[in-house]
């Protein structure tokens, strides 16, 4: 990959799209993860007003201390970041107190997980608003696209997605070239969602690299090892019980004879 051209060229299209919409500029949740920390220096570099926005909700603290140290070091960089803390916490625990409780305990703390990325997209949106800014999405591609890991309406709400055709290798290159800070790309990639330390490769059962491979592999009969099957059947499941995510909502089209 050229990565200084192609940052030109996500920098090119961010500000394009922001001029075209008559919007000041862009608002990023940044999470202490590295796709945040790349879509955040990206939109940095435009020039345009760029609201950085902690969101904590049972935060761990080394996520916490990673998002900070990254807003500093672009807030050192650039004059057009300021950034905002929004604790959630506590507007997360009213909302659990008020919901039904649920019987089936992993169906309960995954609809809490995808809770707390849609009150964060809530959040994000009410500052667009009050800002005129757009919402920058973090996905890449193999979640945006591959495996659908990511939550509806939550980090999925967006209004424009700068890295969504960059694979997780992809990313990490053009972070390490903007110099985003080691403990940021050493940092084993998570969603923070269920207040513990389970990373994406134990949700998803795969590495990124693993899932980059199943997402470009062609079955031209050669032979693959044992893993590499059980990689392919992971994808494969994952993208077609997530088509949901990846496709238009599907609207029911009334027939014209009964119109008349």
């Amino acid at each position: 990959m050229k990565k200084k051209q192609t940052v030109e060229y996500i920098v090119k299209w961010l500000n394009n799209y922001c001029e075209t919409n008559g919007m000041r500029g862009f608002v990023i949740g940044v999470s202490g993860g590295i796709d945040s920390a790349l879509t955040s220096a990206l939109c940095a570099m435009t020039n345009k007003p760029t609201l950085l926005v902690e969101m904590p909700i049972h935060q761990a603290p080394s996520h916490v201390s990673r998002a900070q140290q990254h807003i500093a070091f672009l807030k050192k960089r650039f004059e057009n970041v300021t950034s905002l803390q929004v604790e959630l916490t506590t507007s997360f625990d009213t909302l659990v107190q008020a919901l039904p409780p649920s019987d089936n305990e992993y169906l309960y703390n995954l609809s809490l997980a995808n809770t707390r990325a849609r009150l964060r997209m809530t959040t994000l949106f009410y500052l667009a608003g009050t800002h005129r800014h757009l919402v920058a999405g973090t996905g890449n591609k193999i979640e945006d696209f591959g495996v659908g890991f990511f939550t509806k309406y939550g980090d999925g709400g967006v209004d424009l997605s700068p890295i969504a055709d960059l694979t997780k290798t992809e990313v990490y290159s053009l972070a390490e070239s903007l110099g985003i800070h080691d403990d940021i790309l050493n940092a084993a990639p998570t969603d923070g969602l269920f207040g513990d330390d389970r990373s994406d490769e134990d949700q998803l059962g795969a590495s990124y690299p693993e899932l980059e491979w199943a997402m470009a592999y062609i079955d031209n009969g050669e032979k693959i090892s044992k893993r590499e099957r059980d990689v392919l059947d992971i994808y494969q499941k994952l993208n077609k019980q997530n088509q949901h995510k990846m496709q238009p909502i599907p609207v029911c089209i009334i027939p014209e004879d009964l119109r008349t």
